[in-house]
């Protein structure tokens, strides 16, 4: 069994993922507030203090070789879970790693790498009963989908105790596991008509890797990287 996590609690920070750099392997920096919370893309997280789960993890863990684009899956495998055994709450899973209710976000996932670690930054939108006005249509939170508040704590454990579950499935058994459990766990790998970046097309799937392969309208092709992935439709 590894040893347990090592978490920090702060009444605010600038970012968690700023405080988690440097830090030893399953170290969890949980802050009630963010004043500059990390997004992707450049993005900033909406941090309401107290009301969200706003959680970096350091990993220092021997993956295995090429594995990075697979643990951003595995990461957002162990939060769906985590998230509908804690609230009952079913999340469907946006790739590379947003967590979606519908067309609503409530949960963003940015992972990086700090020299040999991994650091994930993790918010979850848990006890939100409102957003602001630029976010009401794109944001919601576990409060407004199961119609009552929930733990923190709680949801805090179940998501260390997943990300064990899912970095272990990883270790020992590889990418594949963890590309069919994504698979089956996302409405956007396949079949979906979306568009990234100035593309449009169809999701096809992954790739050994991880990445998501993306039939153009013109009959193409391609495997995407990076980017953000827009339903059409």
């Amino acid at each position: 069994m590894p040893n347990a996590w090592s978490i920090h609690r702060f009444d605010e920070v600038a970012s968690t993922m700023i405080e988690a750099v440097g830090r030893p392997d399953r170290t969890a920096i949980v802050a009630k507030r963010q004043t500059a919370g990390q997004g992707r893309l450049g993005r900033q997280w909406h941090s309401e203090a107290e009301h969200g789960l706003y959680l970096s993890v350091v990993l220092r863990r021997h993956f295995p070789v090429g594995a990075f684009p697979g643990l951003t899956l595995a990461i957002g495998l162990a939060v769906q879970e985590a998230i509908l055994e804690t609230t009952g709450v079913r999340c469907d899973l946006r790739w590379p790693n947003d967590l979606l209710v519908g067309t609503r976000k409530c949960c963003g996932i940015l992972v990086n790498l700090d020299g040999a670690a991994v650091i994930a930054g993790i918010g979850i939108n848990v006890n939100h009963d409102a957003f602001p006005e630029e976010l009401a249509h794109i944001a919601t939170s576990l409060r407004i989908e199961s119609g009552k508040e929930q733990s923190l704590e709680a949801l805090l454990q179940r998501v260390l105790s997943k990300i064990d579950d899912y970095c272990e499935l990883l270790t020992e058994a590889g990418m594949d596991p963890i590309l069919r459990l994504f698979s089956a766990a996302s409405t956007y790998v396949s079949g979906r008509r979306v568009a990234v970046d100035s593309m449009t097309g169809t999701t096809a799937g992954l790739d050994k890797n991880g990445f998501l392969l993306l039939r153009q309208d013109n009959g193409n092709t391609v495997t995407i990287f990076a980017g953000g992935v827009r339903p059409l439709g």
